[in-house]
C-alpha cells in the first residue's frame, strides 16, 4: 500500500469512526461502499475490515460511556441475546429469500421507525422519558450539555426483545449493523433517551462483531495493511465522536439519526 492510499484509508476511518460513536451503528454502512468503490477492495475483504473496525469502535467508546455512566449494560445483555439469535438464523436463512424482496422490507421498517422517532420528537419537544418505580430496569445519567442528572426507566423490555430478534434476523439477512435497527428500538420501544440508546448501542456491538471477525479471519478475508489503516483512524474518529457525542445537544443528536435512517431506507429501497 503507498503512503497516499494509507492516509485517504485512515481518512476514512476517521469518518466512519466519529459516524459510529455518534449514532451506535458501527459505521460500516459508510466504510464498506468507500472500501469496495473508492480502492477497489473485495467485498468480503471490506466488510471483514468493517467488522474489524466495529470492535475498535466499540472498545474505544464503550469504556468511555460505560465510565460516565451514559450506557445501560443490563438492557443491552438482555437485547444483545435476541438480536445474536435473530442474526444466526438470519445467516442460515439468507440464500432461500429474494434479496431484493428483504430489502424492500427492510426500508420499509427503517422508514416507519424514522417516523414514529420524528413524531415523537415533535410532539414532545425533544423525547418523552418515562420514570416507572415498578420497571425491572432503572437508570440515569449526568447530561453535560444539560448540565443536569436525567433518570429513566427501560419501557417493555419483553417487546423490545422481539423486536431485537426481528432485528438481528433482518441484520443476518442483509449483512447490515444491528446498531441502525437496536437504537430506535431502545429510544421508540424501551423509551431511553437518544444519548443512552446509542451509547448502549456502542457496547453491544462489539460483542457481536466479535464473533464474526473469527469467522472471516478463519476464511483469510482480513487484508492487513487496509484493516490497519482503518482500524487506526477509526480508533481517531470513535475518540472525537465520543467527546462530540458526550457534549451535543440530544435533540441534535436525535435529528441526525433521523435524517440517517430516512437516507438508508431509500438506498435500500431504490
Amino acid at each position: 500500500m503507498d503512503p497516499t492510499t494509507f492516509v485517504l484509508v485512515l481518512a476514512t476511518g476517521v469518518v466512519t469512526g466519529i459516524v459510529g460513536a455518534l449514532f451506535g451503528i458501527g459505521g460500516g454502512l459508510f466504510l464498506i461502499p468507500v472500501l469496495v468503490i473508492g480502492f477497489g477492495l473485495p467485498m468480503h475483504q471490506a466488510i471483514a475490515a468493517s467488522i474489524i473496525t466495529v470492535i475498535a469502535t466499540s472498545s474505544a467508546t464503550a469504556s468511555v460511556y460505560v465510565e460516565k455512566g451514559i450506557s445501560n449494560i443490563r438492557l443491552g445483555m438482555s437485547l444483545e441475546v435476541m438480536t445474536t439469535i435473530g442474526a444466526v438464523l438470519g445467516g442460515l436463512t439468507a440464500n432461500y429469500l429474494p434479496g431484493d424482496v428483504l430489502k424492500k422490507i427492510f426500508a420499509v421498517f427503517l422508514a416507519v421507525m424514522a417516523l414514529v422517532m420524528w413524531q415523537k420528537a415533535r410532539k414532545h419537544g425533544v423525547e418523552k422519558i418515562v420514570i416507572d418505580p415498578g420497571a425491572s430496569i432503572q437508570g440515569s445519567y449526568f447530561d453535560q450539555f444539560e448540565q443536569r442528572r436525567i433518570e429513566y426507566s427501560v419501557q417493555k423490555l419483553s417487546t423490545a426483545m422481539v423486536v431485537s430478534f426481528f432485528a438481528g434476523k433482518m441484520s443476518g439477512l442483509l449483512g447490515v449493523g444491528g446498531g441502525i435497527i437496536k437504537v430506535p428500538v431502545m429510544n421508540i420501544v424501551c423509551g431511553v433517551p437518544i444519548k443512552v440508546a446509542t451509547a448502549t448501542s456502542n457496547f453491544m456491538i462489539g460483542v457481536t462483531a466479535v464473533a464474526s471477525a473469527f469467522i472471516y479471519f478463519s476464511h483469510g478475508n482480513i487484508h492487513p495493511f487496509f484493516t490497519a489503516a482503518a482500524v487506526l483512524g477509526v480508533l481517531l474518529g470513535s475518540i472525537l465522536g465520543t467527546k462530540l457525542g458526550v457534549k451535543m445537544r440530544s435533540k441534535t443528536i436525535l435529528s441526525l439519526f433521523i435524517v440517517l435512517m430516512f437516507l438508508m431506507a431509500a438506498r435500500m429501497f431504490f
